[in-house]
């Protein structure tokens, strides 16, 4: 109830009337954090996942850019897969003068989950230093050490990922006999040019299961063809 009051005065508040607008305004200010708490969650997510995915797309990207830029050289291999690890021999850059580079992808462990990762050399440019560059990268790829660690980058977890080469119009799994790797015979010191040595299948087909939580959960595939494949087919 109001107060009484003389004329020409306004009258006021009763402190039961004050109490309620402090009350109400109160609840008002916590809904409205909340709203504000949602939001900013749900554009974390929202952050998050954009993040996830723009991290598979590079990855699957750059597995593309070295199958691109793979080179064939004398008394080297261009590119084993092992049922661990895929090793690749490709140019450093597009000047050939700068050499070339050992990569390697596997599938390991990291931080619990098990995670698609890459592995790069430093440029190089004679047998001998391929030869070194090679084996570091399938030494990684079992047991790796702190310092080979430096040089991998971790993408996005994975259960299990498979490889499948395509020769004399079909897929087949590299380690059969007939997508078996020719062996290589290195001259040390030697240096590296030219072209010419194991073959190289016409496509390679990648398959991974990403692992949930991540937006594009589930089975992937991603196929590559060489560019001087005459009958490729997907």
């Amino acid at each position: 109830m109001r107060s009484r009051h003389l004329p020409g005065f306004i009258a006021g508040f009763t402190l039961i009337e004050l109490l309620v607008a402090v009350s109400i305004m109160s609840l008002m200010t916590m809904m409205a954090w909340r709203a504000l708490g949602g939001m900013q969650q749900a554009t974390t997510q929202m952050r998050d996942m954009t993040d996830n995915v723009l991290t598979l797309e590079a990855g699957l990207s750059q597995w593309g850019a070295d199958l691109d830029a793979l080179i064939e050289l004398p008394e080297t291999t261009p590119m084993e897969w092992d049922g661990r690890s895929m090793r690749i021999t490709r140019q450093h850059s597009a000047d050939p003068s700068e050499g070339v580079i050992v990569v390697a992808w596997a599938r390991s462990n990291r931080d619990g989950k098990s995670h698609w990762l890459r592995w790069q050399s430093d440029p190089l440019r004679t047998r001998q230093e391929w030869r070194a560059a090679w084996d570091a990268a399938g030494l990684w790829a079992q047991s790796p050490t702190e310092a080979a660690r430096q040089r991998e980058i971790t993408l996005f977890a994975i259960t299990q990922w498979q490889i499948y080469y395509f020769r004399s119009g079909a897929w087949s799994n590299p380690l059969s006999s007939s997508g078996a790797n020719a062996p290589v015979i290195s001259t040390p010191g030697a240096n590296l040019s030219s072209t010419n040595t194991a073959t190289v299948p016409d496509g390679v087909r990648l398959m991974l299961t990403v692992t949930a939580p991540h937006p594009l959960a589930g089975n992937i595939v991603r196929d590559w063809a060489r560019a001087t494949a005459s009958e490729f087919s997907p």
